[in-house]
């Protein structure tokens, strides 16, 4: 039977089902009904309902069912790791890695669901304010719409519904059309956990007919995580609603002369290649300094052929499919474009249904797609460059502005990165891979709208309420 989507606590069927398929080799996995307009809106007016027991929940009871839900995730590790390798064809090494990582957000939101205070501050900075005490506290504001990519399923989703237990607000969780079966898991293990029913809703559906909710005003605030063009679009459509978007990124990986080689090669070949490249903060264009530039790239090409391609059900496996032969074969277009206006193919390039090889260029341009687009697949650029000013140049010529990382040992060389390259994170002799998840993570330019990290995501899913109170 398929799996059923869930409205306010009610699990339901429709007359649509959709098949979700594993990436390697193109098999039916299983299949979920689809939600239609009417349970959306049945959704949000249930969300309307339970947001009204949620925000009166006591810190405990949220702290109580955010520990519920960690053991009740760790009771089902094994059997998350299997869904997201099956539906997203994820290597097993980065679904564990997922979900141990996915563990570790629920731990911190059940520690930040105490810590939603406020402040006590004197109001008599001025005569009018003689007498007068102020306060402050943090107030849930209502329902989110927490919309999530098929990359990283179930760790991204609880990057969204923990912050979003924490402070006691009610959520509808959107799961990418491509990885369905997690999330349905994940939403059953919440209400198991014991957050109340009719603040609860996950919604397999298509994009468009989850667009429509993004204009209603029962939805207080979109947390969304994809691509930049949807992104931007569904913000336009949002209104006064509270918009964080976490999009993408075309990441920059600086190599001075001066960096430790082994630790670049190593950053280089995991950050570039992790989930099949398929990361927004994946390492797409390395500069290297020329001085040491052949130094690095043979370096780095050796290391990438020691990676091991194949099924990603095998524990050995680094690299695994595409989420499908169709963004394989855009993939292929993009590398075979690049190659006929005169990059050098230096290593990969040969798909195999929705198998990309590992895939590093050279001698590329800055208008190539590899290098000013997000490629989103395992394939890297390698440039050489003169001096530190051009590599910053190089790495700020880009609509994108997420993260990257820099390889040098001068402190004055990495304070002044830290000034003058446009991203939201900066990662020191480590690739633009790294996060962990309490850090504040997002980007600016086109690679999003505020910031999450559990902290963060809370500050925006709250309001800041003031009191003064006149003791004249």
């Amino acid at each position: 039977m398929p799996k059923k989507f869930l409205v306010g606590g009610e699990w339901r069927e429709s007359n649509e089902v959709m098949e979700a398929k594993f990436p390697y080799d193109g098999s039916v996995v299983d299949s979920v009904y689809m939600a239609q307009r009417q349970d959306l809106d049945d959704a949000m007016a249930a969300a309307v309902r339970g947001f009204e027991i949620t925000r009166k929940l006591p810190s405990y009871k949220r702290t109580d069912i955010l520990w519920n839900l960690q053991r009740l995730m760790r009771d089902h590790f094994d059997e998350l790791v299997d869904l997201m390798i099956m539906e997203g064809g994820k290597n097993r090494k980065t679904a564990v890695g997922e979900m141990t990582r996915a563990l570790q957000t629920i731990g911190v939101s059940a520690e930040e669901a105490h810590r939603l205070g406020g402040e006590v501050f004197s109001i008599d900075w001025t005569p009018a304010g003689a007498n007068r005490q102020g306060f402050t506290r943090r107030a849930p504001i209502g329902t989110i719409l927490c919309i999530t990519p098929f990359n990283y399923p179930i760790n991204l989703a609880c990057h969204k519904i923990g912050p979003a237990i924490a402070t006691g607000n009610a959520f509808i969780l959107k799961p990418a059309e491509k990885t369905p079966l997690s999330s349905v898991l994940l939403a059953e293990l919440v209400l198991e956990a014991g957050y109340p029913a009719e603040a609860v809703s996950m919604l397999n559906c298509w994009g468009p007919l989850a667009g429509e909710m993004v204009e209603d005003d029962r939805i207080a605030m979109i947390s969304f995580t994809g691509s930049a063009s949807v992104g931007w679009m569904l913000k336009s459509k949002a209104g006064k609603k509270k918009v964080v978007l976490e999009l993408g990124g075309n990441a920059g990986f600086i190599v001075h002369s001066d960096a430790d080689m082994a630790l670049a090669v190593r950053e280089a070949a995991s950050g570039g290649f992790a989930n099949a490249g398929q990361n927004c903060i994946s390492v797409q264009r390395m500069l290297v300094q020329q001085d040491v530039f052949e130094e690095f790239a043979d370096g780095f090409v050796e290391a990438v052929k020691a990676l091991k391609v194949g099924d990603p059900r095998d524990a050995d496996t680094d690299v695994g499919p595409l989420i499908n032969e169709r963004e394989a074969e855009r993939v292929e277009n993009w590398v075979s474009e690049a190659v006929r206006a005169g990059a050098a193919l230096l290593y990969g390039g040969q798909r195999q249904g929705a198998m990309f090889p590992p895939t590093v260029l050279g001698q590329t341009t800055d208008e190539m797609r590899v290098n000013c687009e997000e490629v989103f697949a395992p394939v890297v650029t390698l440039r050489p460059y003169r001096t530190w000013d051009d590599a910053i140049a190089i790495i700020n010529d880009s609509p994108y502005g997420l993260q990257a990382g820099i390889f040098t040992q001068d402190i004055k060389r990495i304070m002044d990165a830290w000034d003058r390259i446009d991203v939201g994170g900066l990662h020191v002799n480590s690739a633009s891979t790294f996060r962990v998840d309490h850090m504040p993570y997002g980007g600016i330019k086109a690679s999003g709208l505020g910031r999450e990290g559990v902290k963060y995501a809370i500050d925006d899913m709250t309001e800041i309420r003031l009191m003064v109170l006149n003791l004249n």
